[in-house]
């Protein structure tokens, strides 16, 4: 079956969306506000019909599914009218700015058993694939901490600050890893390019179990990193996304008790391993989902109760953010399946 699919949003990101739907689905519709991305988009993909009124293209009772990549203010409300239109929904991360939209967003497509898929580009990466093995297999021994480092100087955003906008990536990472929500949430930062959107956030988690993580983002940084780190009792991990064949890195490394002086340990270090993890481009992985949760009615990785996890925590977050970096308390949830 052939998934017909509507796509808005033709700025910085949409143009890879559209790429990669144009070759997995039939790609009907481009919408944009800027008849220049319209006329771009037409060129690449001569067979789309091209508008700039998201509700014509709804409107299209073939269309199956809309793919959503425009300013983040607008996710909420246009995937709302496209559900509400019957569509499958692919809209880019994160799908709504609070917990109470997003929850209104998951009513909608379960009650019109939708297909609702935010973004969370990472969650298809073939690394983490590979460190979510690492971790559920015990490799590691006990899961203790996690934290992720993601900077780089630019892009600077003015719709969203560095926590909703590099945040939600090493988010849904931890929430995917861990398999809990957070009990506690700080959050400091500052905005020293923008009033009122903070460009640099430290950000500190504590879960139910124990574990803890911890993320420093920021887009003013001599420094381009996207590396992430889990620490277990047994073995450490990275997922280095600026590394070109070392992208997962486990180091057998920790401490061990020294039995001749009881209560003391000593520090190993053993073999440092590098597995075979695919090249294939996770954003096409994560389009080829949609597509088959489309035809299949299964529900995504980075489906509607994962994603709106997600959106729960940033928002404790950003409250924390605002609060001048106060713990905000978040009520424990069971471990997701």
């Amino acid at each position: 079956m052939s998934v017909r699919v509507g796509h808005a949003g033709l700025g910085y990101w949409g143009p890879n969306l559209a790429r990669n739907f144009g070759d997995l689905a039939e790609l009907r519709w481009l919408c944009d506000l800027s008849p220049e991305l319209l006329a771009e988009g037409s060129k690449a993909h001569p067979n789309a019909r091209t508008t700039s009124d998201f509700d014509e293209m709804i409107a299209d009772p073939e269309l199956d599914a809309v793919v959503i990549a425009t300013p983040v203010i607008t996710h909420y409300e246009l995937a709302k009218r496209a559900l509400e239109a019957g569509k499958h929904v692919f809209v880019e991360k994160p799908q709504a700015q609070s917990s109470a939209e997003a929850e209104e967003l998951l009513a909608l497509a379960e009650d019109r058993s939708l297909v609702l898929m935010p973004g969370y580009l990472l969650l298809y990466h073939p690394a983490l694939v590979e460190l979510k093995q690492a971790v559920d297999s015990g490799e590691l021994g006990d899961l203790l901490y996690l934290y992720g480092n993601r900077q780089n100087l630019g892009q600077i955003r003015r719709d969203e600050n560095a926590l909703w906008s590099l945040g939600s990536h090493d988010l849904s990472m931890i929430l995917h890893l861990v398999g809990e929500e957070p009990v506690e949430a700080w959050a400091h930062g500052n905005a020293f390019l923008t009033p009122g959107v903070e460009d640099v956030v430290f950000c500190y988690l504590r879960f139910p179990s124990g574990k803890i993580a911890h993320m420093h983002l920021s887009w003013l940084d001599p420094h381009k990193e996207r590396r992430f780190t889990v620490v277990g009792s047994q073995r450490m991990a990275t997922f280095d996304d600026m590394e070109l064949d070392r992208k997962v890195t486990i180091y057998d490394k920790g401490f061990d008790p020294d039995f001749r002086n009881y209560g003391e340990y000593i520090t190993r270090s053993g073999d440092v391993m590098s597995p075979h993890v695919s090249n294939e481009e996770p954003l096409r992985l994560e389009c080829r989902h949609f597509v088959e949760c489309v035809r299949t009615g299964e529900e995504p990785r980075s489906g509607r109760a994962s994603a709106l996890r997600t959106v729960r925590v940033l928002e404790a977050l950003q409250r924390s953010l605002e609060a001048g970096g106060a713990p905000q308390h978040l009520e424990a949830v069971a471990s997701r399946p």
